[in-house]
């Protein structure tokens, strides 16, 4: 299991590397992509996904998400006891992504006065705060991701029961995967900025706390789990709809 941790940690890491590595590029000061607005942020992102899956499908099934582990497991498509070792490997995966976008971009860090641009490039936060709407934001899109995760995994199953030994994306899911995050960002994300995955928000979020960043804004806590529960349910919900469909199909 070591080596799928591995591949867990590190495809996590190139995701919040270059995901959030994006939102800093648009939002602060002086770099060369400042303003370069919403279209930018989401295809960054979707990009990032696809080089992530792309990289780490093979080491893992390319998870990088504790809402896709929790979503195949609950599908019967995962052992559950990969699960806590897996998040923990997508956990510290995500704080490393979270200091190294820090570190590239620091100097832009320090000359942009504007905290809340800071924080974007570590974690969400709702455009308009109002709880329910914002963790039903989360689980939609969630839901949507994650069922689309277990469909295009759908051919790959008996291809996985012969003894591959992963169960995830696959590296041909990387671009399909990569589209479904790009049309959620583009479609459904400017409610909340779109975390759909509990460890993209929490892990960089612990980073914002812990860094000794001048002109830092609130961690903002009090919303801290709504990209974590919206994400689990949408995932939870994801996975009894695919469930219904094996019924249907008699798959």
């Amino acid at each position: 299991m070591a080596l799928e941790l591995f591949g867990e940690f590190l495809g996590t890491f190139i995701l919040i590397l270059l995901g959030n590595g994006v939102v800093a590029n648009v939002n602060l000061n002086k770099s060369y992509g400042n303003g370069g607005g919403w279209i930018v942020i989401t295809a960054g992102w979707g990009m990032a996904v696809y080089v992530a899956v792309l990289a780490t499908a093979d080491l893992s099934g390319a998870h990088i998400n504790p809402a896709v582990t929790i979503g195949l497991a609950l599908a019967g498509l995962f052992d559950w006891i990969k699960v806590i070792p897996f998040i923990l490997a997508q956990m510290a995966g995500a704080m490393l992504g979270a200091s190294a976008v820090y570190l590239f971009f620091r100097n832009h860090f320090r000359i942009t006065e504007t905290a809340g641009m800071k924080k974007s490039a570590f974690c969400t936060a709702p455009a308009v705060r109002d709880t329910p709407n914002n963790l039903f934001s989360e689980f939609i899109g969630t839901f949507i991701l994650i069922l689309a995760v277990l469909l295009i995994s759908l051919p790959q199953l008996e291809y996985e029961s012969l003894g591959s030994g992963h169960v995830g994306l696959g590296s041909l899911g990387a671009l399909p995967v990569a589209l479904v995050v790009f049309s959620i960002g583009m479609s459904l994300g400017g409610t909340t900025g779109y975390a759909i995955n509990p460890a993209r928000d929490l892990g960089p979020r612990i980073v914002h706390t812990l860094l000794p960043m001048k002109n830092k804004d609130d961690n903002d806590w009090r919303y801290a789990w709504v990209p974590i529960m919206g994400p689990i349910a949408g995932a939870a919900f994801a996975a009894l709809v695919y469930l219904f469909i094996l019924q249907l199909c008699n798959c």
